[in-house]
């Protein structure tokens, strides 16, 4: 019996030391360490992003004024043209077969015109001696009048006709490189297709279109005492990112706003201009508008300090005790990526985890390692 006892009271007594070591060491278990860093105010400039679609400063739709058969194209896809210089050349025998009889039909014209006035002046003659009555007189000058119409209708058709044969060779309205030649030569064209022969696009000078809610529009107006002009002209430089995520290396000006708000979008257009000297900026084709914005006396954290919890974001505050506590914050939709503007839920002076913030728990014992 007294052995019993000895061998119980022998393993409880072993059970509290182990205890107690076990105590001892999760103790001393040391706290993670953290970067942490103090919340500061700054400035800060950011991009906004805006989508954007490009087009040459002019871009002209080429179609025919008359049918028939494509004879001759007289340039390339991508060739640089100047104002007036020749496109396409149409089949040109029928409107000078035209013009041909135009012109015939005007000489007819003129000769029974000129019958017509020495019909009249005999007619006249004759009445001033008493030898014809005044019905004849009326009746030769009516005549005359019809034959001067006659020669006028004609006149038109001479100047129809010859018109149509120029529109036969297509120019280009404007200096700019050729788009696409959708049309081969032998090809029936005519002034009621879809398509045109083609695209002139001025692309000495680019406009970029993008868009910005109306309520955006409104704060620059109010910071302009609400004139809009004043508000375009104080915009900073933009700079383009090209679909391959490079930079143009010109920047571009915002030069106008459109007057009416999209309906189905609530947003409305400005219109930015590049330079455009080595021809890489194409019509057609998209990037996105970067537009500087300055932040002044904000306060901003790293990105690695918030912790994105469904619609709301975390950061973790330390007290003097090195505890972490989580802060929900309101952070701008407007960052850096590494940086978050903080709106509201911290104050400057406050100590927060610099980084890692994702690995924290509220209440935990940190180490600050600065």
């Amino acid at each position: 019996m007294k052995f019993r006892n000895a061998t119980t009271l022998a393993l409880v007594s072993a059970a509290v030391m182990m205890s107690s070591c076990g105590g001892k060491k999760q103790m001393q278990t040391p706290a993670a360490n953290f970067e942490t860093t103090t919340v500061s105010t700054k400035t800060i400039t950011i991009d906004n992003k805006y989508s954007a679609t490009i087009r040459g400063c002019q871009d002209v739709d080429v179609y025919p004024q008359v049918g028939g058969t494509l004879q001759k194209l007289c340039v390339t896809e991508g060739q640089k043209v100047t104002k007036g210089q020749t496109l396409f050349i149409i089949d040109q025998v029928p409107y000078q077969a035209a013009l041909n009889t135009a012109e015939a039909s005007l000489k007819a014209a003129k000769a029974s015109q000129s019958t017509a006035q020495l019909n009249y002046n005999s007619k006249k003659t004759l009445f001033d001696q008493h030898v014809v009555s005044d019905f004849d007189v009326q009746t030769a000058q009516n005549t005359l009048l019809s034959a001067n119409a006659q020669v006028a209708q004609a006149e038109a058709q001479v100047v129809n006709a010859r018109n149509n044969l120029s529109y036969t060779v297509v120019k280009s309205p404007s200096n700019g490189v050729v788009g696409t030649l959708p049309y081969r030569q032998g090809a029936l064209v005519s002034a009621a297709m879809q398509q045109p022969l083609t695209t002139v696009s001025d692309n000495s000078k680019m406009y970029v279109y993008f868009s910005i809610n109306e309520s955006a529009l409104l704060s620059m107006a109010r910071q302009h005492n609400g004139d809009i002009d004043a508000a375009i002209a104080a915009l900073p430089q933009v700079k383009l990112q090209l679909v391959d995520k490079s930079v143009y290396d010109l920047t571009g000006t915002v030069e106008s706003v459109s007057g009416v708000v999209d309906r189905s979008t609530g947003t409305v257009q400005l219109r930015a201009v590049f330079d455009n000297p080595k021809k890489l900026l194409h019509s057609g084709s998209t990037g996105v508008v970067l537009m500087p914005q300055k932040y002044e006396d904000v306060i901003c954290i790293p990105a690695s300090a918030a912790v994105q919890s469904q619609t709301k974001y975390i950061a973790y505050t330390v007290d003097k005790d090195n505890i972490a506590h989580s802060r929900v914050i309101e952070v701008s939709t407007q960052h850096t990526g590494d940086e978050y503007i903080v709106l509201d839920g911290l104050k400057k002076g406050e100590v927060i985890v610099a980084s890692g913030a994702a690995m924290i728990k509220n209440g935990q014992n940190i180490k600050p390692n600065k």
